[in-house]
């Protein structure tokens, strides 16, 4: 066991936490809900580090991690959303993205991997999507984890230097130190036109990684109905000073 989840099983505030997400994920699993929880962010912003927070002690049987790999040439000539339409949550069950559609917002127009007419039909056609979904009964929560220019930096740094996140680094996150302010503004145009009262984004300060883990998983309970809620009595309300909803 890492030092870190060592360190975290003997937080109590994390436990409570923690049996507050069971409790979720029990009701999810008896009601046949559907919930899709979508991690973004910058390079090293720590989405992979907050869903391994997230599933630490929930039931494997009832939810799955997506991180998908760079498409093939077969899914390039798709529909973009097809490869992601196949890991929908089913029900009673919660699916976590590790990235996910809105690379095609972000990263995709940064890197210059998709064309611009494809670019805004992605805009278009994602809030329409999501909009169906929801309609259907699945429920998107949209988590975007936010760290500096110097965080991101020193974190990079350690990618290259500490053999065990070492496989973490790629030709992508080489580049985010010098476009970032190209990703800056195309972060700020998803916010614009895919944040929606159906569908916020939620911005998580996530310089200190272990307080933006706890308010990801607060924000989470917090906005969402499920018996038993609060009854080990952590604070759920999220710290408005690190949880910005963009609706």
């Amino acid at each position: 066991m890492s030092m870190a989840l060592h360190a975290i099983e003997h937080d109590p505030e994390y436990i409570n936490l923690q049996t507050e997400l069971i409790q979720l994920q029990y009701w999810v699993k008896e009601n046949n809900k559907r919930v899709l929880i979508i991690f973004e962010g910058r390079d090293s912003a720590g989405k992979g580090g907050a869903i391994m927070r997230f599933i630490r002690f929930l039931n494997p049987r009832f939810y799955r991690v997506v991180a998908l790999n760079k498409p093939t040439p077969l899914e390039m000539g798709q529909w973009y959303f097809q490869r992601y339409i196949q890991h929908l949550p089913n029900p009673g069950e919660m699916v976590f993205f590790d990235r996910s559609w809105y690379n095609r917002a972000v990263v995709e127009p940064v890197m210059g991997f998709c064309s611009n007419l494809q670019y805004r039909e992605f805009l278009k056609q994602v809030v329409l999507l999501e909009d169906m979904l929801i309609r259907d009964g699945v429920r998107i929560i949209k988590l975007w984890f936010s760290i500096d220019h110097d965080e991101q930096k020193k974190r990079l740094e350690e990618r290259k230097s500490n053999p065990l996140i070492k496989w973490k680094l790629s030709t992508v996150d080489l580049q985010a130190q010098l476009k970032w302010d190209e990703y800056t503004f195309y972060k700020e145009e998803m916010f614009k036109y895919t944040a929606n009262t159906q569908s916020p984004w939620v911005v998580i300060r996530g310089n200190n990684k272990d307080l933006a883990r706890k308010e990801a998983i607060r924000y989470v309970l917090h906005n969402t109905h499920y018996p038993s809620k609060g009854q080990t009595g952590v604070r759920l309300s999220p710290d408005r000073n690190i949880v910005q909803v963009l609706s």
